[in-house]
This record gives structure tokens, sequence and C-alpha cells, in this order.
């Protein structure tokens, strides 16, 4: 036990009932690199974000179990205390000051300062920077990464890999780190630039750093981690050494060691065939977080067609991208006419729904009735729901068609309300997104773009949602892009499923595929024959 450095005992938590961890055991040595992997929802980052005491874990009423550090119980109520045990974390997100140098984001809050006069009145506050020798310092650390950065650049003028570096450089240049957490440390690098950080990373635990590496490339996981640990739905499906573990298995332990294939229902079920709905050539989108680098794909008349991935690599930039939402181009054909992108009024007008992922920022008006809420689209785009005056020349609202849409649309989803005229921002979060499923069926659409539609909802809802687009699919023939990050949801219901990585389609492929195919996708490697 004398290696042994952090350990977990029995870990739980829940977020307002939803269970993301449970009993999660583990533990890690000094100078071991611990591989930590999951689709997402399996609750990596909520673990590491208790493990660094963020605010978030507090104010959701905490967490159970137990932590040690160098087998002494500790409880973390802050970063700054976790900072102070030694335990170091880069997140997904930059956390640098962009204006600021690299020497003044590494050694911030660490500053080198000496003794003036001012500090008698005014306290160390006032104490004179010793820029030199935080240069000098930030320099050593940043040559410790394998990298070119200059210790005065700003933060503002690097390229994104610098950035990363950077946010590392920051962290082991703490005198007392004993463990370094990095979350997706490599997904804004490139192939070279990764490897320069593994090797980085490899001297590192020669000092007797640990690390905990979360990462989707899963090659990197096997090419670098001494273990590796598998999350699933909030559980610890594996924790083995890295001898003989192959991508493929990790694939199988993160959705289910072999997991049958879905029925095959859905590609039977005939779409059109020869028709195409929507033809989509090198589409670019520059939606923040959600870059769409070059897509490229058809989806059939009467289609149920699923894009997956994890997060971050695109997904959700597509059909933002399309429904002219961000800045995008490229070429979009539906039913063979071409689309003008960047207008979202002409989209809509060829016949296009879309229910965005952001259903409380975009789908919906929270402070009116459910009845406005269903209504206004068909109003301004097809004409409905309006009392026409003179010829035209004056149009009122129809008050008792949007009563009768709305109450059509809550016996349908089964929408629990007291009844049309509540306010939407008074409804759960299921009950919200079948409001905004219903504002998108009432414009009895061609073609549909439909993302994340189950997100935080409960299981009885998302089988109505789901069985509802399996309706409005199958009677209306309505074609449909479902964009989800839940892929059994994608398998239950689409025909085919293109996964998308790094801003482009890894592959597509039937819903009856293995689970572990998938996988593979989204971990950016190829499929082998």
């Amino acid at each position: 036990m004398t290696d042994n450095l952090l350990r977990l005992e029995n870990i739980n938590k829940d977020f307002h009932g939803t269970t993301v961890l449970s009993g999660v055991n583990f533990s890690l040595n000094k100078g071991e690199i611990l591989g930590l992997v999951g689709e997402n929802g399996a609750g990596k980052t909520t673990l590491m974000r208790i493990l660094f005491g963020m605010p978030d874990i507090i104010e959701t009423g905490g967490y159970s179990g137990n932590i040690y550090i160098n087998n002494i119980p500790v409880t973390f109520n802050s970063p700054f205390e976790a900072l102070d045990a030694g335990i170091g974390m880069v997140h997904q997100e930059f956390s640098l000051i962009p204006g600021f140098a690299a020497y003044e984001n590494i050694m911030l809050n660490r500053e080198d300062t000496s003794y003036n006069p001012s500090v008698e009145l005014f306290g160390y506050r006032l104490a004179t920077l010793r820029r030199g020798k935080m240069r000098e310092r930030s320099q050593k650390t940043i040559a410790k990464l394998g990298v070119n950065i200059g210790a005065d650049t700003v933060v503002s003028e690097m390229p994104v890999a610098h950035k990363q570096f950077t946010e590392i450089a920051r962290e082991i240049s703490r005198e007392q780190v004993k463990l370094l957490v990095l979350d997706e440390p490599t997904a804004v690098l490139t192939e070279s630039e990764a490897q320069i950080l593994l090797a980085s990373l490899k001297r590192l635990t020669d000092d007797g750093i640990a690390i905990i590496f979360i990462s989707h490339r899963l090659h990197e996981i096997t090419q670098i981690c001494d273990r590796i640990m598998v999350l699933r739905d909030g559980k610890m499906i594996c924790n083995t050494e890295n001898k003989n573990v192959s991508v493929h298995d990790i694939t199988e332990w993160m959705v289910g060691r072999n997991t049958p294939p879905v029925s095959d229902e859905n590609s039977r079920h005939g779409f059109g065939g020869e028709n195409a709905a929507l033809k989509i050539e090198n589409l670019w989108v520059d939606m923040p977080g959600e870059t769409v680098r070059d897509v490229s794909f058809t989806v059939q008349q009467g289609e149920i067609f699923g894009i997956g991935g994890l997060a971050g690599q695109g997904k959700l930039g597509i059909p933002n991208g399309i429904m002219g939402l961000f800045a995008a181009g490229g070429n979009v054909e539906v039913h063979g006419k071409a689309l003008a992108l960047g207008d979202p009024r002409t989209v809509l007008d060829s016949n296009i729904a879309f229910v965005s992922e952001d259903r409380r920022g975009i789908g919906l008006l929270l402070d009116e009735s459910l009845e406005w809420n269903i209504a206004f689209a068909v109003m301004q785009i097809k004409g409905k729901c309006l009392k026409r005056l003179l010829g035209g020349l004056i149009n009122l609202r129809d008050e008792n068609a949007m009563r009768h849409l709305a109450q059509e649309y809550i016996e349908k989803l089964e929408i629990k309300c007291t009844g049309s005229k509540q306010r939407a921002k008074e409804l759960s979060g299921g009950n919200q997104q079948k409001i905004c499923l219903s504002r998108a069926f009432a414009l009895e659409p061609q073609l549909l773009f439909v993302s994340e539609p189950t997100r935080g909802i409960d299981v009885g809802a998302k089988k109505i949602v789901l069985d509802t687009l399996r309706h409005y699919n199958r009677e209306k023939g309505t074609t449909i892009v479902m964009i989800s990050s839940e892929l059994e949801e994608l398998r239950s219901i689409c025909n085919r499923i293109a996964i998308v990585n790094e801003g482009k389609i890894a592959g597509i492929l039937p819903a009856s595929s293995l689970s572990a195919d998938f996988g593979l996708l989204m971990a950016g490697e190829s499929l082998t024959s």
C-alpha cells in the first residue's frame, strides 16, 4: 500500500433523483496512468468533478462514499482544497485568460513577488511581480511537455494546441502536484501533437505523478495507460491492467459485451429506396463546440436516419447549420432542389421543420401559453390559426383554432398540464420537449430534423416521444433525421445511423449492426472486414 496515492470507495451520486454514479470503486498508484472511458453520460466527468470538489456537486446534494489520498480520508469542498492536496485538473473547456501571456496564466495566483513600501499600506496585493523569475519557471515547465511555446506568447494569439499545452503546464507547475486529471486532452490536437503530449505524460509519471486520462480516442488509451477502467450507466463495468486489451474489447465493455443487434424491423421498413429526400455534399458548419468540417450523406424519402457520435464531434452542428442558425457552406438538396444556406425562413418555407437540442434557449417561448407555443410556427409559416379580414389585409389570431390545435397535441403526446393556457416554463422537461415536437408536427413537414429529442426526460416520456416519431414517419410519410447521443435509442428507431467523428462522417451502418461496430466508429477507428 506504500505506492497507493488515491482510493475511491463506493461513490454514489444522483442529480434530482436520477442516479449518475452507483457504487464506484477504484484506486491509483503513484506514477500510474489510468484510462477512464465510457459513452456520453456514463458518469466519467461527474466522478472527476466529485474528486476535484466542484461547486455543482455540493450544490446538488453532494455525494456518498469515501475518498482517500495517501490512505488518509479527505473531503474536498472546493477546487482550491483539491489543488492544495496536489490534484490538478484540465477540463474540456479552456480556462485561460485570453489577454494574459502564457507565463501569466501558468503562474496565476502563485506569482513570484518582492517587497516594496506600498505593501506596508495596502498589503501584498501591491507587491512587485518578479516577472523574470515567473517567465523562467514557466519556460522550464513548458519544456517538460516537449513543445516550443514562448512564455511571453499571449493566449489569444495561440493556436488551439498551444492553449491545451499551456493548460497542462499550469497544473504541473504546482510544486506539490501528485495527481493530474485530463479530460479529453487530445480532442483539439492533431495526431502529431497528440503523440507529443502522450510522450510528455509518460515523462511526468517518471517523476511519480499519477494521471487519470479520459479520452474517446481508444487507441491512445491502449497506447499510454497502465490500467483501463470502463464506466457504463454510472457503474464500473471493468477495471483491468492494460495487457493484451484491444480497442474492440473496450468498445464492447462501453456499449455492452456481445450486445445483440436490434430488431431488423427498422431495416425492413420500406423508405422510398431511389428517391432522395436530403442530399448533403461537403457541408461545413462553424458552430462553437460542434464544428462540422466536411460531411456528405444522402437520406432517402421516408427514412428515419440517425446521426450519432460523442460530444463535441459535430453531430449537433449538422442540423443547426442547415437550418441557418450558424454559418455554413457546402451543397444541400431537399427533394432534388438546392437549399440556400444561411436563411432560416427559406428553409422553413421548404417544408422542413427542426426540433432543437436547446429546448429552453431556442425551442420554447417560456412565458407564453402552450397554445401560443404550439401554434405560432403554423401561423407564421403556413398562415393557419388566423382570421383573415378585408381580403387578407388584416390577419388576427384565431384563438379557437389555436386552442383546438393545442388540445389535439396535448392528447396525442399525453402532455401533462393543467390546460392549453398553462405557460411552457411551468411544465416538466419531458413535457416541454413534447411541446417542441408538437409545434414541429403541426407544420406537417416533409423533412424533420429532431436533435436530442429525449435528453433529460424519463423513460415513460421517452417511449411516447419515440413512438410518436415512428407514427409520423410511417403514417404521414415524414422523413426524419434524428440526432442523438444515445446509441441504443438511435438503434431502436432508425433505418441507418451515421457516426460523426472530428467533424466528418466516420461511417454509416444499418441500425441492426453490432454496438461494438458503432463504438469503433465513435473512437475514430475504421471497421475491418
